[in-house]
């Protein structure tokens, strides 16, 4: 049996890398959209009168809608494929953001955010299944830190565009016309894209295998704890993506436009290690993933605490590649997490696994952004806000050593 939206590929056309391409496409214009909350943060909360604390409910609504979205995606990934949902995600989100430009209320606001994190969400386990099934272990981690840098690309590509012509025309505008350029990418992405070979031929996912497999990663220690550890990094990169404008506009005192190109040179960062990573994890360590994890989480942990301290007027080219080091760690690890939440269950339920640990991920973005925020609003500064990212860094290391220490058993038990 196989799915009736999976046409036939024959290899000569439809290689691997090729097949990337469109993955990262629309991985790309999905971040462009989704991403564009924390450079436009700044103009949406003057616009709506907003407070820091709202600014972080912000992304922490879209992280919502992945959440929810998630495992259901990851079900109709491993059921359908990929080739439908890029069109049906893009869609999603295209369509809700753009009726949000149209909006003034707040709460409305919040709303299509949830609805237009569905199809943010759901992009990276249907994205993440075509990587798994198109590329070899040995490939895999260099091809999903490819696919991962996307998402830093949007939003870099947010950063320089979207932002310099919001300040000039108005985001509501500005992301509107962004909006129908992400439905196009869509459309391209499914007209190109072919699900692979083996895909057709395992057949479609049943519910109940779906429910059944849901309940053996709920009891799959190490895919929790790597779950539990996602959360709080992806709720301190969301922290850095959603302040760090705010943070070097109001208290270091540089223009908008400047403080704007720091997060561009941090998705810089954040994109050289999602490819630098996985390349690392392949030709270094072996597809040692979880060594590497360890490292850039101290990394981290590292740069945070440094933030924290800098002081008004710092020269601007110190901060550089200070934020280009905090990308590079805190923006780079989701290729390597991705990998790891996909290797440790069976091939054919690795969208699902994907969701499962997205979920999870997701947690930390819903909740770390506003509590960050609320902080800010409540000392007038962002040093005890940075300081959380520091303390959170110390708990996930903790939950990696004892994920070692399981694998270690595991390895030892085989």
């Amino acid at each position: 049996m196989r799915s009736t939206a999976m046409v036939e590929a024959p290899s000569s056309r439809f290689s691997p890398w090729r097949m990337l391409l469109w993955l990262l496409l629309a991985q790309i214009m999905v971040a462009f959209i989704g991403r564009s909350l924390g450079p436009l943060g700044v103009l949406i909360e003057e616009d709506l009168e907003l407070t820091k604390a709202q600014v972080g409910l912000l992304p922490s609504a879209l992280f919502l809608g992945q959440a929810l979205a998630s495992i259901p995606s990851g079900f109709m990934t491993d059921r359908f494929g990929s080739r439908p949902l890029l069109l049906v995600l893009s869609s999603c989100l295209g369509i809700s953001f753009l009726v949000m430009t149209l909006q003034t209320s707040f709460w409305v606001v919040l709303l299509l955010l949830v609805i237009g994190g569905i199809g943010y969400g759901g992009m990276h386990p249907t994205t993440n299944r075509g990587i798994v099934y198109w590329f070899s272990q040995k490939k895999r981690g260099t091809a999903m830190g490819i696919k991962q840098m996307g998402i830093t690309f949007g939003s870099a590509l947010a950063a320089i565009l979207l932002l310099p012509l919001a300040e000039a025309y108005g985001w509501r505008i500005v992301v509107l016309i962004a909006c129908i350029g992400l439905i196009a990418a869509g459309v391209i992405a499914f007209f190109f894209y072919r699900d692979a070979e083996q895909v057709k031929k395992g057949g479609k996912t049943s519910f109940r295998g779906t429910i059944s497999s849901l309940a053996a990663m709920a009891e799959n220690k190490a895919l929790l704890l790597i779950s539990l550890s996602a959360m709080g990094i992806n709720g301190s990169q969301m922290c850095l993506n959603t302040y760090l404008v705010l943070f070097v506009y109001e208290q270091v005192g540089f223009s908008l436009v400047l403080a704007g190109l720091l997060l561009v040179v941090s998705e810089i960062g954040g994109s050289l290690g999602r490819i630098g990573w996985g390349v690392i994890s392949d030709r270094i360590f072996g597809g040692q993933r979880l060594t590497v994890l360890a490292i850039i989480v101290t990394g981290v942990l590292l740069s945070s605490t440094i933030v924290a301290f800098v002081p008004d007027g710092t020269p601007y080219w110190i901060l550089v590649p200070l934020f280009l080091v905090f990308g590079f760690t805190v923006s780079g690890f989701n290729g390597i997490w991705m990998n790891l939440a996909s290797e440790l269950v069976p091939k054919e339920q690795a969208g699902l696994s994907s969701g499962f640990s997205i979920t999870f991920g997701s947690m930390g973005v819903i909740l770390l952004p506003p509590i960050f925020g609320l902080i800010v609003d409540q000392t007038r500064g962002y040093t005890f806000g940075w300081l959380l990212i520091s303390i959170i860094m110390v708990v996930v290391m903790v939950l990696l050593s004892r994920l070692y220490k399981l694998k270690k058993q595991q390895q030892t038990a085989h």
